[in-house]
């Protein structure tokens, strides 16, 4: 982070299909397999939102000191209109979005099973993040599926 390394504030893992790579903050992540019990929440996701992906980006939060700062997913490797669904398991933490000019954020109670789709110009006009929070009982792991598209397309 603006040139030195820090740690990532949870725990994380890249699964998808062969070949999709993906690179964030300085981090190249080649996919693990996808384990069965990911592949059946897959296609529940891609019926719900009809959207293919091949990846996902699982998330672990142990309890209200693990975060992700403001952030796009804009990478190249998801294209300009970027849709990305992400489910939460676990306890409820809170989400928050912000426009990047006006700066106005919304605050989005994530529940255990709840769907989140961004889509369109989300990654382009809003940042997101899951802030630190006192008093969060415990852990949350959040699936972000997302279609990395191939070097072609890069």
């Amino acid at each position: 982070m603006f040139g030195r390394r820090v740690a990532v504030p949870r725990l994380h893992c890249w699964v998808g299909d062969p070949g999709a790579r993906y690179s964030w903050s300085g981090l190249t992540l080649d996919p693990l397999p996808w384990p069965s019990a990911l592949t059946d929440v897959r296609q529940r996701v891609e019926g719900l939102s009809a959207h293919r992906f091949n990846a996902t980006l699982v998330n672990q939060y142990r309890d209200g000191n693990d975060s992700v700062g403001w952030h796009s997913d804009d990478e190249k490797e998801l294209g300009p209109a970027p849709v990305i669904a992400s489910i939460s398991l676990g306890v409820t933490r809170k989400f928050q979005l912000q426009h990047k000019r006006s700066r106005q954020i919304f605050n989005l109670p994530l529940q255990h099973g709840s769907l989140l789709l961004m889509a369109g110009p989300t990654q382009q006009h809003w940042r997101h993040r899951i802030p630190k929070e006192k008093n969060i009982p415990g852990a949350r792991v959040n699936l972000t599926f997302r279609n990395v598209l191939g070097s072609q397309y890069c």
